[in-house]
């Protein structure tokens, strides 16, 4: 099966890792990824981890800025009778859509149809989900519409973040999507529409959706937390100064009561801040300008008072 391989996240590299794996049944004849990009401190110009996977496979390599006549071309070129899509980054055409003769398939990181959208992994961390998965549909012209052709179920644990439960996820869709081609192959490829009156959304994250709301309760800032980890991380501000929050705690000891964000507890070893409903245990903060610390290091070097306020 000849198929053109879509992926630029580093989500996707588990999936063509496996299905380059397969080269009995499976040809990945290119692999379509993001141009190069400047990345870090430096901005320097590096690319993407998918990229170098496929020339460390010895796959060709098309970086198209626009999916244009003729990124179009050169698919039509290389006759794929599939196209997989997992992260790219870039909706796909119609005029694309209709190259391939078996058609466009998508490795999703939700079960659809609950969080279409790019920031699935983030949000079923954000919104407290116990369990989320993930699906192999087809590709049509609206954002993760299409129909589903698998799908499984993937818990969420109290410590996952979006770094944890996105390889969890990736490693499983790997295996999804090789069971959704080995079907093609077979010729067992059923699908069922999305209920669309159960989809619910979650857009791309934006660096203020990090900044923390104290008045929410406990369990909700401990999931933006870990939802917003590693980027862009949850923030909130000490004498004006950005004071980013990497690792919380579910306070269940302390009775102390406060005013939202306030310090009502701290040590040598520990600072605990009330909410609109309990307390959280800071673990691992980070100032502006200084580096991530455990909060006994923090706290070695900065002294913070009992009925200190963290604003927004």
């Amino acid at each position: 099966m000849r198929i053109i391989f879509f992926g630029s996240d580093n989500f996707a590299i588990p999936s063509l890792k496996l299905l380059s794996e397969k080269k009995e049944e499976i040809d990945v004849v290119d692999v379509v990824t993001q141009p190069d990009r400047e990345r870090g401190r430096g901005l320097k110009v590096e690319p993407l981890g998918i990229k170098n996977l496929a020339i460390k496979l010895g796959v060709d390599v098309y970086q198209p800025e626009r999916l244009d006549s003729e990124a179009v071309l050169h698919i039509k070129l290389l006759n794929p009778e599939l196209i997989v899509v997992v992260a790219y980054g870039k909706i796909l055409p119609k005029k694309i859509l209709d190259i391939p003769s078996l058609g466009c398939i998508n490795l999703h990181a939700s079960l659809l149809p609950d969080l279409r959208g790019a920031g699935a992994i983030a949000y079923s961390i954000i919104r407290g989900y116990t369990y989320t998965g993930i699906t192999t549909m087809y590709i049509n012209e609206a954002m993760d519409e299409g129909n589903i052709i698998l799908q499984k179920k993937i818990e969420i644990k109290s410590e996952d973040t979006i770094d944890t439960l996105s390889g969890k996820l990736a490693k499983e869709g790997a295996e999804l999507l090789y069971e959704t081609l080995r079907n093609f192959k077979k010729g067992k490829v059923a699908s069922i529409p999305q209920d669309g009156s159960k989809a619910t959304y979650a857009p791309l994250l934006k660096k203020e959706d990090g900044l923390i709301d104290w008045s929410k309760s406990t369990e909700e800032i401990f999931n933006l937390v870990r939802g917003v980890n590693p980027w862009p991380s949850a923030y909130t501000y000490l004498n004006s100064k950005m004071l980013k929050i990497h690792r919380t705690a579910i306070d269940k000891t302390s009775v102390l009561k406060g005013n939202s964000g306030e310090i009502v507890d701290v040590t040598k070893n520990k600072l605990v801040v009330a909410t609109g409903k309990g307390n959280l245990s800071i673990l691992e903060l980070q100032l502006e300008g200084k580096k991530k610390m455990p909060i006994e290091e923090f706290l070695q070097g900065h002294k913070l008072e009992k009925g200190t306020r963290f604003s927004r």
